[in-house]
């Protein structure tokens, strides 16, 4: 149970990264466009 609990902190933590840098760069591709 521990080691699926740290698997999921994980995939969450990485889903989060992923986000952040999708939402930076479309920011930066919308100003860039202005």
């Amino acid at each position: 149970m521990l080691l699926m609990d740290t698997v999921l902190c994980l995939i969450s933590m990485i889903l989060l990264v992923i986000c952040v840098l999708v939402s930076v760069a479309f920011l930066t591709l919308l100003e860039r466009k202005v």
